[in-house]
């Protein structure tokens, strides 16, 4: 049954441009990851009926995917499946292939194609308001590739979902809301996503609903990014995620991993603690792939601080230098201040000035200004083939004892006080975490992308105030600002 919806599927995407696809943010499943996804699924000894949602369903893939399962069940008679589609150039060809698998299945099949937006036409029900159904249609089985698209914040698939949407949210968890929304209590969802909810505050509500309401059971990861939809030219980073409708905790998260969607046959797999891979009051998911990942979360899980909680704090750089071209500057001039960039970070310390266009401004915007005090820069942006993600810098204000202000551009973060200035043994202790390999590590696995998000530093786990006064001032002892020394000495503190 699959392989005739895939050839049909192949040829719809040879013929309709993808300029036209991407107006719903369509990105079809290749067969071997949706085979890979229906396979996810438990599948009861005594279930002999079984009610299956597909939303967002474009041709059929995985739908048909999951049907094809359901023939190797002899206990299961009956199948109800509904796809919610709205897409006119892709309908008949849904309509085609479902009535493909139903003519091949020897199970009773009824299927059930809703034109109406998935999102808006549930929004009572999801909010539970006059008017809304007081009995929602439940599914057993939810199953789905939602689009990826971003939509303005007063788009109406957003303000139908207040409760996990936050600034300009994208279709695909908005989508992954709904569709644990209309599962049945202990019922399972099948979902391939972008991994980039799983940190950040951008995904906060969304995270709270989705891992209160349902648990993580099995997470898998694509070592290559780009090789995940067949025909498709898609970087994004994705995964697959099973979760249960359920308030009770597992004990563990099973996690795979595979080179690409050609390759499942040949997997890595790992059970991680529950605990591990959802934690703290966020609800961060940490995608660990190895022994050696577990342990990096272990150790530093121990601390039961963060940057906040010892009264500091990274906030991200203050000016964007294209859209303030008036205040920059070349040279020193009367008036003009430093403004520092991720190029004046260099082994470990700040050097100023480097002889590059627009290091001083000339302002009186209070905005675009800040103290001339103790910081810890670190670079926002970095390269994904660079070996560390956090490359951070000392910055000592009495250096540049002629300026009271500085001012730093956006691509560069900046930990401070958040009531009085560090100490020169605070900040290079903070050095010593940024530089040490064991939090580079950490931050790669709680962030899958190249910037480094200060909402994301400031959940962190940190030693105590003291202990990394300490720290700082065995670096300064040592004048060894090197990654293994920082190594050496963060090895003393988490054990």
């Amino acid at each position: 049954m699959l392989d005739c919806v895939i050839e049909c599927t192949n040829r719809y995407i040879d013929d309709m441009p993808k300029k036209e696809r991407k107006i719903y943010g369509q990105f079809f499943t290749s067969k071997e990851t949706a085979r890979f996804m229906a396979e996810l699924y438990t599948i009861p000894e005594n279930l002999s009926k079984v009610r299956i949602l597909d939303a967002g369903a474009g041709s059929g893939i995985l739908s048909c995917a999951l049907l094809e399962r359901l023939e190797q069940f002899d206990s299961v008679h009956s199948i109800e499946l509904t796809c919610y589609e709205n897409d006119d150039n892709i309908l008949g060809l849904l309509k085609e292939n479902l009535y493909i698998c139903q003519a091949n299945s020897k199970k009773d099949i009824r299927i059930n194609i809703i034109t109406d937006n998935y999102i808006t036409s549930q929004y009572l029900d999801f909010n539970h308001m006059l008017g809304g159904n007081p009995e929602p249609k439940k599914y057993d089985f939810v199953i789905g590739n939602p689009p990826y698209m971003k939509i303005p914040k007063n788009a109406p698939e957003a303000t139908a979902m207040p409760e996990v949407c936050y600034g300009a949210p994208n279709l695909y968890f908005i989508f992954a809301a709904m569709g644990l929304f209309n599962l049945d209590d202990d019922g399972a969802m099948v979902y391939i996503i972008p991994r980039s909810w799983t940190s950040g505050a951008y995904f906060k509500r969304f995270r709270q609903y989705f891992l209160t309401e349902g648990k993580l059971e099995h997470i898998h990861l694509f070592v290559s990014r780009n090789k995940v939809f067949d025909k498709e030219d898609v970087l994004q980073e994705t995964i697959i995620i099973k979760v249960k409708k359920t308030n009770q905790t597992p004990e563990d998260v099973t996690i795979t991993s595979s080179q690409s969607n050609n390759d499942f046959d040949n997997l890595t797999s790992l059970t991680v603690p529950y605990s591990l891979v959802v934690s703290g009051d966020d609800y961060y998911v940490y995608l660990v792939t190895d022994e050696k990942e577990v342990s990096v979360l272990e150790r530093l899980h121990r601390f039961d601080k963060t940057l906040p909680d010892i009264g500091l704090k990274m906030k991200t750089g203050l000016t964007v230098d294209f859209r303030n071209r008036e205040i920059l500057r070349d040279d020193a001039e009367e008036g003009a201040i430093p403004l520092f960039y991720s190029q004046h970070i260099k082994q470990g310390e700040v050097q100023f000035p480097i002889q590059k266009e627009h290091e001083y401004v000339v302002t009186d915007q209070r905005g675009l200004v800040q103290d001339n005090r103790n910081y810890l820069f670190v670079k926002r942006f970095t390269a994904k083939e660079e070996r560390r993600r956090l490359q951070c810098g000392v910055y000592l204000a009495k250096k540049y004892p002629q300026y009271k202000k500085i001012s730093t551009q956006n691509k560069i973060n900046f930990v401070d006080g958040l009531t009085t200035e560090m100490s020169e043994c605070l900040v290079y202790g903070l050095y010593v975490i940024f530089n040490s390999t064991l939090y580079d590590k950490y931050y790669r696995i709680l962030n899958g992308s190249t910037q480094v998000n200060s909402t994301e530093i400031n959940a962190m786990p940190v030693p105590d105030l003291e202990s990394i006064q300490e720290m700082g001032r065995k670096l300064m002892k040592s004048k060894d600002m090197s990654e293994n020394n920082c190594n050496m000495i963060l090895e003393g503190y988490c054990g």
